[in-house]
Formats: C-alpha cells, sequence, structure tokens
C-alpha cells in the first residue's frame, strides 16, 4: 500500500506553496476562454451551437482522464503525473496562441481538459500529503480563486491588453513552464505500488466505507457544481442579452465574483461542524440564485452581483461540506481514487447541463433556458437538504453507537500479566 513520507516542516510548506500554485493555475486557465467566448463568436463568425461544442470539449476530456489517470499518482508517485499534466496543459497553452480556426480551439480545449482532469486527483491528493491539516482547505479553495483569476484577468486583457485571443494563453503558458521545472524540487509525498497499468482502466475506485457517503453528497455537488456551470457558460451571454452591456469585464466579474464569494465562505466555515456547513450553503444557494434570476429580469446589475454574491457562499461552503464529509473516510493510499470519482461527478454536473442550456436556448430563448435552469438547481439544492439530514442522522447514530460500546468495555488487570480488555456481559 501507498504511505505518504512526512517530509520536514520546511519542505512540507515548500510542497504545499507549490501545489496550491499549481491547482490555481490549472483552474485559472480552465476559466480564462470564458470571457474571450464572444470575442471569438465576434471575429472568427461562429454561432452558439459552436461555442456550446467547444465548452462541451472541455468536461469530456476532463471525465476521460478522471477515469484513466484519477488513481494512477497512487502507483507511480505524484510528482511524475503532475508534470505529466504541466507538459499537456502546457501544449494546450501553446495551441491555444497559435490557433487561428476552430479545429486548434478544439483539439487545444480537449488537450487542457485531460492535463486538468489528471491534476486535479494528483495535485489535491498530494497537497494532503503535504499539510493534512490545510490540504484539505487549500482542495476547497484554490481552485475558486483559479477560476476567478482567470476569468477577471483574461477579462481584463480583453478589455485593456493588445493580442486578446493570445496574451492570456501566453502568460499561463510561463507559469506552467515554471511549475513544470519547481514540482523536481519538492519531496516526493507518496510511495509507489504496484498495480499502475491496471490502475489505467476505466473505473470509478470508491473505497466501500466511502460508498454511502458519497452517494448522499452527490445531489449537493451535483447543485454546487452546475451552478458554476451557469455562470462559465451561459450567464456572460445573459447578461449581455438582460441589460445590454457588453464588456467582456462585466462577465469576468460576475464569474470572479461567484468564485471569490466562494473562496471567502470556506475560510469563513472551515472551523464550523460539517453539517452546519452544509445548511448554509444550501440556503445561500437557494437564495442567491432566487436572487441572481430576480436581478436580471428587472436589469438591475448591482442586485445581479448581489445575487451572485451569495450563491457564491453556497458554491464554496457546498463543497467544502462534501470533501469534510467524504476525505476522513479513507487512508491516504485512497485518496486520489476517491477524488477522482468525486470530480467524475462534479464535471458531468458542470458539464451536462450547461451543453443541454445551450441547445435548448435555441429553441425557447436564453432568458427562459435559464429560468428552467435556475429551477433545476433550487430543486437540487432542496434535494440534498435531505440526502444531508440523513447523513447527519446516521453519523450521529454511529457515534452513539461507539460511545456505547466504549461504555460496555472494562479493563481488567492480572497479576504478572499485560491490560487485557473483554466486552462485559
Amino acid at each position: 500500500m501507498s504511505t505518504p513520507i512526512a517530509p520536514a516542516a520546511e519542505t512540507s510548506t515548500a510542497a504545499l506553496a507549490l501545489y496550491t500554485a499549481t491547482l490555481t493555475t490549472f483552474l485559472a486557465a480552465a476559466a480564462a476562454p470564458t470571457p474571450l467566448y464572444p470575442l471569438y463568436e465576434t471575429s472568427w463568425g461562429l454561432s452558439p451551437a459552436t461555442l456550446t461544442f467547444v465548452f462541451g470539449t472541455y468536461p469530456v476530456s476532463v471525465l476521460a482522464a478522471l477515469l484513466v489517470a484519477g488513481a494512477l499518482s497512487d502507483h507511480i508517485g505524484r510528482r511524475p503525473v503532475i508534470f505529466a499534466t504541466l507538459l499537456f496543459e502546457g501544449a494546450a497553452m501553446a495551441l491555444f496562441v497559435a490557433a487561428q480556426a476552430v479545429p486548434m480551439l478544439i483539439v487545444a480545449r480537449f488537450l487542457q481538459g485531460l492535463a486538468t482532469g489528471a491534476a486535479m486527483s494528483a495535485v489535491g491528493a498530494a497537497l494532503i500529503d503535504a499539510h493534512r491539516g490545510h490540504g484539505p482547505l487549500v482542495n476547497s479553495v484554490a481552485p475558486l480563486i483559479g477560476l476567478a483569476l482567470g476569468a477577471l484577468g483574461a477579462g481584463a486583457l480583453v478589455a485593456f491588453a493588445p493580442l486578446p485571443l493570445r496574451l492570456v494563453y501566453a502568460l499561463l503558458l510561463a507559469a506552467i513552464a515554471v511549475q513544470a521545472i519547481l514540482v523536481w524540487f519538492v519531496p516526493e509525498t507518496a510511495v509507489g505500488r504496484p498495480g499502475a497499468l491496471v490502475s489505467l482502466k476505466p473505473t470509478i475506485a470508491v473505497p466501500a466505507q466511502a460508498r454511502r457517503a458519497l452517494l448522499r453528497v452527490t445531489p449537493l455537488n451535483i447543485a454546487v457544481w452546475a451552478l458554476g456551470g451557469l455562470f462559465l457558460s451561459l450567464v456572460p451571454a445573459l447578461i449581455r442579452a438582460a441589460t445590454g452591456i457588453t464588456s467582456p469585464m462585466v462577465g469576468g466579474s460576475v464569474v470572479a465574483t461567484l468564485c471569490l464569494s466562494g473562496a471567502a465562505a470556506v475560510l469563513w466555515l472551515r472551523s464550523r461542524p460539517t453539517m452546519e456547513i452544509a445548511v448554509l450553503a444550501i440556503a445561500a444557494l437557494v437564495l442567491g440564485v432566487v436572487g441572481l434570476m430576480t436581478s436580471l429580469h428587472a436589469g438591475v446589475v448591482a442586485g445581479l452581483f448581489g445575487g451572485t454574491l451569495v450563491a457564491g457562499i453556497g458554491f464554496g461552503g457546498g463543497f467544502l461540506a462534501c470533501l469534510r464529509t467524504l476525505l476522513p473516510l479513507v487512508s491516504p493510499a485512497e485518496r486520489s481514487g476517491l477524488l477522482a470519482a468525486l470530480y467524475v461527478v462534479s464535471y458531468l454536473a458542470h458539464s451536462l447541463p450547461a451543453i443541454a442550456a445551450g441547445l435548448l436556448a435555441r429553441e425557447i430563448g436564453l432568458v427562459a433556458t435559464t429560468d428552467l435552469y435556475a429551477a433545476a438547481l433550487v430543486a437540487l439544492a432542496l434535494a440534498a437538504a435531505v440526502t444531508m439530514r440523513d447523513a447527519w442522522r446516521c453519523e450521529q447514530a454511529a457515534a452513539r453507537g461507539a460511545v456505547g460500546a466504549a461504555g460496555n468495555n472494562v479493563t481488567i488487570k492480572g497479576a504478572g500479566t499485560p491490560p487485557a480488555t473483554r466486552n462485559s456481559p
């Protein structure tokens, strides 16, 4: 079995810092095309259906990588997998820089998805290896900050810098190149074990002790990531349609507001009990989505940002509750496999509803489609309230059983013999 190495404090800190930056960069790169989609549409004459296909290419390849390589770092180590994902990500950024037509854009997005999917589980597991206390927190916060930086940074570069379809990818490529070098200067945090080739067989490796919990957090996980899919795919176009505002900074700012609010929620809620986090997240998600749609129909931009701010609390807090429910249930050697399974559900929720909404918008219009999407999010959040309550009741019952079992134990010390424990009759 793979067991984590306990590095010195300073090397553990170095690994934590590098892997935090790496995860942030991957997610920033994932969000960077969002403010650029309208520019691709006008510059290249793309249809909404084509943009929907480009958007859908990324999560499909993320899922493929998670299913094939999700547990690979448990077998060959974290650093080789992370280095390979950085090489793939760098190649994708180079293709984005050179892209002149839709086929190259699709290939770049597909390659980026493969790199991100493999990186999510490997880097996520490496973060927990490097620091068991801060690792889960970073896994919750870094993706949100990365998404915010990618959307806001790309929007700013489109609005104020030259080469709007090239510069953001060139900057990301430079950051990725530096990280690919630095990864070899931090210690390996997992010992290899046999079965690397077998692990490449597409599978979802959910340890038995975590399966029931995974099912119970799934409605909340779907609601959270479907909300993210809504913002990254439809909200920028919806803002233009509802308010007439065409600046790419506005669309990028709304996405950044969601993600930064989510990151702040994680920091605010991290010391609270898991069930309390889930309740607050579900309430915020419902109130935020309702406020967002109300403001969009009224054309009130300030209310739009307010609704997004509240929804962001549900976005970050909901995913934190999922991680806090699942990760304590598995051993270090099972972490990347469980994270891969969690992210498979996450990216299906992130992509399929958004793709379906993009196709439906052609038939009934963007605003009506988003209304249906928002109603589905609220319904999922209410379902999550039921399943998370059931999870809490099971935890309470298990805790009472453990206390009862401990109370039934008595310690007997025989003369000249070591202590022994037996159950009382």
